[in-house]
């Protein structure tokens, strides 16, 4: 007499990559729908210290026999971290949240490139030449805060040196302990600026919800999907995928925020997101996702 296994559902790694995509973009557009209340430091300040409270309480990562060395790059990559989480939602604040991450993406976009020793990848530079002369071309309506656009490039920027701080820490802490170390220190970083400019913000439950929800959307739910994800998923495929976050971020622009792109900044993004799925293409490794 045989017997059946009982049937189970089996989610593709690829709509989970998705779906963690999704989920960072629209908590970044929850995030921007309340800074008419609250500001921008006070949100980043909570998405920040929920995924070091939950991190650090999953992972419980071990302390001991650190040299001073391993230290320093886990307190690199949270100082990093903290900026470029802040960087972005100042950027996002000023121009719309697509065109933020589409400018972001530059970051480790250059890096990509730079560590390519092929000359094909001269192209991709040129696309995503294109792609921002077209942003900084684009008129009327379309006109970026000088301001924002500054911002998101320091958060590319950042997300550069996110990714190299990574690959050191990943060699000095096991597991995920150097990541759980470094979102601790980047939520007490922002801690000093939450306070001075959010203040009696913090001590709102309606607020203290609405940062939980964002960084539960934000950061615990996407990197939990891309932690499984990426037990069957090819690096090369998981660093495509992550190239359709611009377009993630308009959709979540469109739907939460009524942020409608003209026809020059779609085009821009485009351009932008042709030239990062080629440049990743190119690389053997898989480019992290900031936290």
């Amino acid at each position: 007499m045989t017997t059946r296994n009982s049937s189970h559902l089996v989610i593709s790694p690829v709509w989970l990559v998705l779906f963690g995509i999704l989920s960072v973009q629209f908590g970044a557009s929850i995030a921007k729908s309340i800074f008419d209340e609250v500001a921008p430091t006070t949100i980043v300040f909570l998405r920040l210290a929920t995924s070091a409270i939950i991190l650090a309480l999953v992972i419980r990562p071990s302390l001991r026999g650190k040299s001073r060395s391993d230290w320093l790059v886990a307190l690199a990559l949270g100082l990093t971290l903290g900026i470029m989480n802040w960087a972005f939602y100042q950027s996002f604040q000023r121009i719309p949240l697509g065109i933020a991450v589409t400018l972001e993406f530059l970051g480790p976009l250059t890096l990509a490139v730079v560590g390519s020793r092929r000359a094909r990848d001269l192209v991709w530079v040129g696309l995503a030449a294109i792609g921002v002369a077209v942003l900084g071309l684009s008129g009327g309506s379309g006109s970026l805060n000088v301001l924002g656009v500054v911002f998101a490039l320091v958060a590319g920027a950042c997300w550069a040196a996110y990714i190299l701080l990574s690959a050191q820490v990943g060699r000095r802490w096991p597991g995920l302990d150097g990541l759980a170390v470094a979102s601790v220190v980047a939520a007490v970083l922002l801690t000093p600026a939450a306070i001075g400019v959010g203040g009696s913000d913090l001590l709102d439950p309606r607020i203290l919800m609405i940062g939980a929800l964002v960084g539960l959307l934000s950061s615990v739910i996407p990197y939990s999907c891309e932690m499984v994800a990426l037990r069957t998923m090819k690096p090369s495929v998981f660093s495509i995928l992550m190239s359709l976050e611009p377009a993630a971020a308009a959709l979540a622009g469109i739907l939460v925020l009524d942020e409608f792109l003209t026809g020059e900044q779609w085009l821009a993004m485009v351009f932008i997101i042709i030239a990062s799925v080629g440049a990743t293409r190119s690389q053997r490794t898989v480019v992290p996702a900031p936290d």
